[in-house]
């Protein structure tokens, strides 16, 4: 059911709940008053779901649906594994606390109905779930345990909270240890577990290969492609014919090259430079997947549900088949591809003083590497100068460019979070060989300034032609997170100036500035970006505080995000003519659900990713207990404090191993004090640890000081 059937649907039972005539009833009661025919009944409980979550129904205990009549808000229920939790209400900045005693029944991302208790003066909102309208988790993750004829499955998710009982019946031949997911068939009540299936057998846990793949599907990542997908992608073209080329500018002869890591096969930019006197001519080219990728079609419905691609530490589970993202959309050397260009004049101050969108085609040249081109440009290596002689002077005007544009950026007021990320090296066995920092470099920054203003110049155009358009939007953070961040950071002598209650980016960009090599830099640099708004899409320009720019989107990256193939949708609709009145209203009604459908995916895709490197890092140190390492206290909390190691691996520092003395938190400046020898931990101290533990399943590691 597509959404306008679903909110004509919605309406119709909606109207027929709120109806004085009809007293509540049970879905089936529903089904035969509204003569909804037993093939079309998943029709029916998808609108009354839909209702549920947004509060507009309530459902009794005995299932019986009526119209919401109490105060209550409706919101959606984050549980802590201690018991307790949050309820976030969409529009509400403030999320409201839930104690154990007022959770009433409600698990992990169920949709509840919650009334407040109190609201005084600094404290924060707290309240009791009085009904729950909706499930959140149908399915889960986690560990079997035979116990006899029954066995549990223990969630991998702490925050589900409880064991799932299982009939021998319906375990599916699962043993002691199998990670498997269940289906969920009973949600149970005070003093009964939940009930459920098993409906898949993922593997033994504790292997690798298993321990991914779960966190994989415990986020319901789709893995494998439909058949109609595969089938779509397989009859797509192998090569460019003369045909696809009419009509397009043809770069091919222009010196053209792709800068990527050594082991991307999804090449979707590609780059070329010259100069006209003191004007450096860029252009910025992007693999033309809306060449392939028809939407509506079954390949669009499938990259529109994944939204992005999403990069493991052992793999890559793309949004589009590898006989696209890796064959005719991949912008491969020797090869004529298809491509959207952005062609940019850009001056002696970094300013776009003219522009050019058009379908084109491209060969590429060579494919670099950001190693080779970073060795080349800082570490003069001869050999790959020799090799590269006839690019040496393109490189060479990168680099010019490259620090005019980032220092225009730069002046403007844009935020550059250097955070060091993980580098996760495997073997050739697929084995974990190695966990280290990943290093930005010359060659890096380059193609990042040149994807920038490539997105920049694009969304600037796009807004002034008034057309409907797919924004990164990245708003203005909200004035009461920076006032708090203002008052921390005075504790260490440091200031941020607001104006009317607003800041400038600017003002955060000198304090990163001011705090660099400091001991509490990596605080403050937390501090601050968690004071900031999450980036989005939207169908409208907001702007992006983090980047200082007023225009900006998501452009160059089609093959692995799904709003930068929509866009390009939208730009082929304007270049060919095709952008009337009907397609105007077309995208109008699309493109919000689509911002707000991609953002989440997006989302799921950086928390999954964010998990399975703490799986691996924990895995890494699985193989190291025992070993002394140095590291800087990173982070220092009333329980301990957080040492960073300098591959980037994080472990906590229990206040119960350090059993020298009684240690307090001074909450003022962050330190941990022992009372009777007046000794300190301090952020960005150095210590030597030891590692005593590593646990792959809650993803943690701990240390003790060394003796």
């Amino acid at each position: 059911m597509d959404k306008r059937q679903l909110e004509k649907r919605k309406k119709i039972v909606y109207e027929f709940i709120c109806d004085s005539l009809y007293v509540p009833m049970k879905m089936k009661e529903l089904a035969v008053i509204l003569s909804v025919p037993k093939e079309r009944r998943a029709e029916l409980e998808e609108a009354v779901e839909a209702l549920l979550k947004e509060g507009k129904i309530e459902r009794s205990k005995r299932g019986r649906f009526s119209k919401m009549e109490s105060h209550a808000l409706a919101g959606v229920f984050c549980s802590h594994p201690r018991g307790f939790g949050f309820v976030s209400v969409e529009g509400d900045e403030e999320d409201i606390f839930i104690s154990s005693d007022n959770v009433n029944g409600a698990l992990h991302q169920d949709t509840v109905q919650v009334e407040l208790l109190t609201k005084s003066s600094g404290r924060r909102k707290e309240g009791k779930i009085v009904n729950i309208l909706s499930r959140g988790i149908t399915q889960i993750v986690g560990t079997y345990q035979s116990n006899g004829n029954y066995g549990f499955v223990t969630p991998d998710n702490p925050k589900f909270g409880r064991d799932i009982f299982i009939q021998k019946e319906r375990s599916k031949g699962a043993v002691n240890g199998h990670k498997v997911i269940v289906k969920i068939t009973d949600y149970g009540k005070k003093g009964r577990n939940p009930e459920g299936k098993i409906i898949e057998i993922i593997g033994h846990a504790g292997d690798p290969e298993a321990d991914v793949l779960a966190l994989v599907k415990s986020y319901e990542i789709p893995v494998e492609f439909p058949v109609k997908t595969m089938n779509q992608a397989e009859r797509a073209d192998r090569e460019v014919s003369e045909a696809d080329m009419a009509g397009r500018k043809d770069f091919r002869a222009w010196q053209t090259v792709t800068i990527d890591g050594e082991d991307a096969k999804d090449l979707d930019d590609a780059v070329t430079l010259t100069k006209e006197g003191d004007l450096y001519c860029l252009g910025v080219h992007i693999a033309d997947v809306a060449n392939y990728v028809q939407e509506r079609s079954a390949l669009d419905a499938e990259a529109y549900k994944r939204g992005t691609s999403v990069y493991l530490a052992d793999r890559v589970i793309p949004m589009l088949p590898h006989a696209l993202s890796n064959g005719i959309c991949s912008l491969n050397q020797g090869e004529d591809r298809l491509s959207m260009s952005c062609l940019m004049k850009i001056d002696g101050k970094g300013k776009v003083v003219d522009h050019e969108i058009t379908e084109s085609v491209i060969c590429v040249d060579r494919r670099m590497s950001y190693t080779n081109v970073n060795k080349i440009l800082e570490d003069k290596d001869t050999q790959l100068m020799e090799e590269y002689r006839e690019f040496l002077p393109m490189f060479e005007q990168m680099r010019e460019l490259s620090s005019l544009l980032r220092q225009k950026r730069k002046k403007r007021g844009s935020i550059d979070f250097d955070f060091p990320e993980t580098k996760i090296v495997l073997d050739e066995k697929g084995q974990l060989k190695e966990i280290k920092p990943y290093e930005r470099n010359t060659a890096t920054k380059l193609i990042e300034d040149f994807m920038l203003i490539a997105n920049e110049t694009v969304a600037e155009d796009f807004y002034w032609r008034q057309m409907p358009f797919l924004y990164r939007a990245h708003e203005k953070p909200d004035s009461e997170k920076i006032q708090k961040l203002s008052a921390f950071i005075n504790n260490f002598g440091y200031t941020l100036h607001m104006g009317q209650e607003e800041i400038h980016s600017k003002e955060l960009q000198k304090l990163l500035g001011k705090i660099e090599g400091a001991p509490e830099e990596a605080l403050i640099s937390r501090l601050t970006l968690r004071s900031m708004k999450q980036a989005k899409y939207s169908a409208d320009c907001l702007g992006h505080f983090g980047l200082a720019a007023s225009y900006y989107c998501h452009f160059t990256s089609p093959i692995r995000r799904y709003p930068d193939l929509q866009i390009h949708r939208i730009i082929k609709d304007c270049l060919r003519g095709r952008m009337n009145q009907s397609r105007i209203e077309h995208y109008e009604k699309l493109l919000p659900e689509t911002a707000k459908h991609t953002s989440e995916m997006e989302r799921r895709a950086d928390e999954a990713e964010r998990e399975v490197e703490k799986l691996k890092k924990a895995e890494y140190m699985k193989k190291h207990i025992g070993e002394e390492f140095e590291g800087i206290i990173s982070s220092i909390t009333s329980w301990g404090f957080y040492v960073e190691l300098a591959n980037t691996i994080e472990g906590m520092v229990h206040i119960t191993s350090l059993t020298d003395d009684y240690y307090i938190y001074l909450e003022e400046t962050y330190e941990l004090m022992g009372e009777a020898t007046n000794r300190r931990f301090k952020l960005g101290q150095k210590v030597s640890v030891v590692a005593v533990k590593a646990d792959t399943l809650l993803r943690t590691i701990d240390f003790e000081l060394a003796e």
